[in-house]
């Protein structure tokens, strides 16, 4: 079987997979995350799910064979460059994969899903082999000095559903966002690295978001890594209000008091990561992270008389990452 062969299994394999866990998620009777965990993907899901893995399984062993030693792809130069910017010209990596994760229903809610999460990003070909959080959203990093990478970043956020959740009956729904933003990594030294992203609501809720991450990164054998490390956001009030404040009308509907729900401080926690690189294409990982709500988030109602304010995800991906020539 040729490189481009196994790539197209894998790409629709992965393809697949998103389908079902989109209807999985958009199903108001979903199965919990301790049913999840307690029964395996065979007995829950059926023989096409398992179907699927057995693919896409397959076809991540077969991929390492495509060549990487030319660019996958090249395209044409940009008609403009910025003057403070590097130019775009030259040989990026590309990294594409996607993660299966039991999250919370809702934030704040006590149950768990599974949900399906992209991953993308790029950094120039030849840096430094880029270690990638749990919490990264996708980014460019235009930037790239080694220890110091900074560039745009974007994040989408689906839209909560009342009538996927009975915790959530008469509080009505709130639309789907579109954050982007910018973000600045550093590694002060090789096995420590810091990162903030800052974005800002464009589609649906237009509040700012700021999210702090630190990482410990300990290379435990060849190819294998242990990360670990704190966590911390911050929202404003127009980021917090549409998920946790309760109006007049939303009150009479659901039977929850009246709350006001202002920004601040949103969450503190932290989270660890294994990760195996098979070869320099693809990885492999799996990951916890937990985090506690704080402030209003964690005041709110809809939390305290419903839901949880402890939030924790579980997650495992696969990643691939290829190379795209500018001229």
């Amino acid at each position: 079987m040729t490189g481009n062969n196994s790539l197209n299994l894998v790409l629709l394999a992965v393809s697949a997979m998103f389908k079902t866990a989109l209807l999985i998620r958009d199903n108001p009777r979903r199965h919990t995350a301790e049913e999840f965990i307690g029964n395996t993907l065979a007995a829950r899901f059926g023989a096409r799910h398992r179907d699927l893995l057995r693919i896409a399984f397959l076809a991540l062993m077969l991929v390492p064979s495509v060549a990487t030693a030319d660019p996958l792809v090249t395209l044409p130069a940009p008609p403009f460059e910025l003057p403070v910017l590097p130019p775009v010209s030259g040989t990026w990596t590309v990294m594409v994969g996607a993660e299966g994760a039991s999250t919370p229903d809702f934030e704040g809610a006590k149950r768990s899903m599974l949900s399906p999460v992209p991953i993308f990003s790029i950094r120039r070909a030849g840096s430094t082999d880029q270690f990638r959080g749990p919490r990264d959203s996708p980014s460019i990093a235009l930037i790239d000095f080694g220890d110091l990478r900074a560039g745009p970043v974007g994040k989408f956020e689906s839209a909560r559903k009342q009538y996927n959740y009975s915790e959530l009956n008469g509080l009505g729904d709130v639309k789907a966002a579109i954050e982007l933003g910018g973000f600045v990594e550093y590694f002060p030294v090789d096995w420590f690295r810091t990162r903030v992203e800052l974005r800002q609501g464009v589609v649906g809720p237009n509040g700012t978001v700021a999210d702090f991450s630190a990482d410990f990164i300990v290379p435990v054998i060849q190819r294998f890594t242990v990360s670990a490390g704190p966590r911390f956001t911050w929202e404003s009030t127009q980021a917090t209000s549409p998920y946790f404040s309760i109006d007049t009308v939303q009150a009479m509907a659901s039977g929850l008091p009246i709350f006001n729900a202002k920004g601040g401080a949103h969450s503190y926690g932290a989270g660890a990561q294994v990760s195996y690189r098979i070869n320099p294409q693809w990885e492999v990982h799996s990951y916890v992270e937990y985090q506690r709500l704080l402030g209003d988030a964690a005041a709110s109602p809809l939390v305290t008389l419903r839901g949880s304010p402890n939030q924790t995800t579980i997650g495992m991906g696969a990643s691939y990452a290829f190379d795209v020539k500018i001229r």
